[in-house]
């Protein structure tokens, strides 16, 4: 008997006199200790599913049809009370947004220790505690005992889902719901939750049901995987059989999309068959007249942006604790034109650098000069402004619920000295939600309406629209399914090709920082460890912490997998 058993599952969302289907005639089956992939395009309906199961749908979501069985029984859905006694105890999930999914008004330990006293009420508070540490230790969180008095703030991206995945097996759940449980995490802490999964499965017989888009994590961890497209299972199978011998068409157009490893391409490969409805021929010709309205390229090779010895510190007396050195020493220079990448692990000072060039956090100590202004003095940040836009990691916060889409998008030329009316710059607006892969209409939407992808691709067309001279990605495509990914990291180089954009791309995938970029920083601790040429440093790294993280990329292969012991 299968621990989850979903048959015929309909999810819809009705309102206002529109019905839009989200999961159609679902159906799939978890064994105990067995972790089943759930993959496809950002829209596609996974974490639909996923929340069914946890009967967490938001409104006006819901089931229609079919049955979810736990264990061969059918699971209480719309009954709030019962199935409180179910979440957290038999079922537990580890979101997309690890940030929104924490209390920021209480430590980490609290949080914790509130998850195991509610499961285990005679645990005392301080075996409460004991435990929490554990749980963050095991989860990956370094200096543990100190670091659980700490607030969600206090942490990185990476390290709020780290306590997310701790706080979610404080229960000792029989199904685990990961979605997108990796998105945040450098390669490193991601090879060590997927083996943290993988062993919690085979150890405590615990079904996961893996929900994500990266296609090297399903190689590495899934037994099974499942292909989603537009609300509808297209084809399921042995892993080994999916990944290396797909039947569906779409299946093989996402497994093409897939950076390589192994070697540097000129574009990304876009197969007809992973394009949608963004890809009409009206959208194309808003794409063609946005990107004539841009400004031609200016020579490159000239310094664009210096960072000379920049230092920030988090922390002190003042916050109850000795300061934190974020970034330590740090210098490099990005000429017009160039691609610089800056990669490491979760909390080596890779955001705290990007937020210092855009202004956005202020240095203890240091300079930055962009096209020869430094960026100290307001005036120079205030003309920079449009110059220098910043795409950031969570696509969540970043965008304004309160405003529609199309306004957010076109807000960075109503709020500059641009001399494009309210009108034109809407119009604008909507050619750059086509050129991102969004259908025009997307403008008259709210963001709470559009999934994390769908949100990280108007937050990149709110970044492009004022035609930057230095575009700061902060993780700009963790969020995005691949075949998404090709297209936008085909528009970037694009621009690169025509405005000279200049990049500073910060990201803890390797193989889109090797695609991308023409030079490579390696940040640990804060500190530069090495910053050579792309193609140099993935040949021969120079440091062993460069070379650890070039070995533990996720790779969509046969030889990787069978290494993992999943070969099938």
């Amino acid at each position: 008997m299968a621990l989850l058993d979903i048959a015929g599952l309909t999810v819809e969302f009705a309102g206002h006199g529109m019905r839009a289907v989200a999961a159609r005639d679902v159906s799939m089956k978890i064994g105990r200790g067995e972790v089943v992939g759930v993959v496809g395009e950002s829209g596609a309906g996974k974490s639909t599913i996923g929340a069914a199961v946890m009967d967490l749908l938001e409104p006006p979501g819901r089931t229609v049809a079919g049955t979810i069985r736990l264990d061969g029984q059918a699971l209480p859905l719309g009954n709030p009370s019962a199935m409180r006694r179910i979440r957290g105890r038999r079922i537990a999930a580890v979101f997309q947004d690890p940030l929104t999914a924490l209390d920021p008004l209480f430590t980490v330990s609290d949080q914790l220790r509130e998850t195991l006293r509610c499961h285990r009420p005679k645990l005392s508070a301080s075996e409460a505690r004991g435990e929490a540490v554990a749980l963050l230790r095991q989860a990956g969180v370094a200096d543990a005992a100190e670091r659980a008095d700490d607030y969600p703030h206090q942490f990185s991206g990476g390290m709020r889902q780290r306590v997310v995945i701790a706080l979610a097996l404080a229960g000792n759940p029989e199904l685990l719901v990961a979605d997108e449980p990796t998105t945040a995490l450098d390669v490193s802490l991601q090879a060590r939750i997927l083996k943290l999964l993988r062993r919690q499965a085979a150890e405590r017989g615990i079904g996961v049901m893996l929900i994500t888009h990266d296609m090297g994590v399903v190689a590495e961890t899934a037994d099974r995987v499942v292909v989603m497209r537009r609300g509808e299972v297209v084809e399921s199978g042995p892993a080994g059989k999916v990944l290396f011998h797909p039947q569906h068409a779409y299946s093989k157009a996402l497994l093409a999309a897939v950076p390589p490893p192994d070697r540097k391409v000129r574009r990304f490969h876009l197969p007809a068959d992973a394009e949608d409805a963004a890809d009409s021929r009206a959208n194309e010709e808003r794409r063609r007249r946005l990107r004539e309205s841009w400004p031609r390229a200016a020579e490159n090779g000239g310094t664009l942006l210096e960072v000379d010895a920049i230092f920030k510190t988090f922390g002190g007396k003042w916050f109850g604790r000795g300061a934190k050195t974020a970034v330590n020493n740090v210098s490099f220079s990005v000429a017009a034109g160039e691609s610089l990448g800056l990669v490491g692990e979760s909390g080596s000072g890779k955001t705290t650098i990007a937020r210092v060039v855009a202004g956005l956090t202020t240095p203890d100590a240091g300079r930055i000069v962009f096209a020869g202004r430094d960026l100290s003095v307001r005036r120079a940040r205030t003309e920079s402004r449009r110059a220098l836009q910043m795409i950031f990691q969570d696509p969540y916060s970043s965008l304004n619920p309160r405003l529609r889409v199309g306004f957010t998008v076109a807000e960075p030329l109503l709020a500059g000295k641009s001399g494009v009316g309210k009108a034109e710059a809407m119009e604008r607006a909507r050619d750059m939600l086509a050129l991102a892969g969004l259908p025009p209409e997307t403008a008259e939407k709210w963001p709470h309406e559009f999934s994390g992808g769908q949100r990280q691709r108007i937050a990149i067309a709110r970044a492009l629209i004022t035609a930057p001279r230095l575009l700061i990605c902060d993780e700009p495509t963790s969020a995005l399914d691949v075949s998404i990914q090709a297209r936008l990291l085909n528009l970037m180089k694009d621009l690169q090709e025509r405005l000279g954009l200049a990049l500073l791309f910060i990201s803890h995938d390797l193989p889109v920082i090797r695609q991308m970029c023409d030079r490579i920083g390696v940040l640990k601790d804060g500190r530069l460890l090495e910053l050579r040429e792309t193609e140099e440093l993935f040949a021969a790294p120079q440091t062993d912490y460069a070379a650890e993280l070039l070995r533990l990329v996720p790779r969509v292969s046969a030889s990787r997998r069978a290494e993992s012991g999943l070969a099938s």
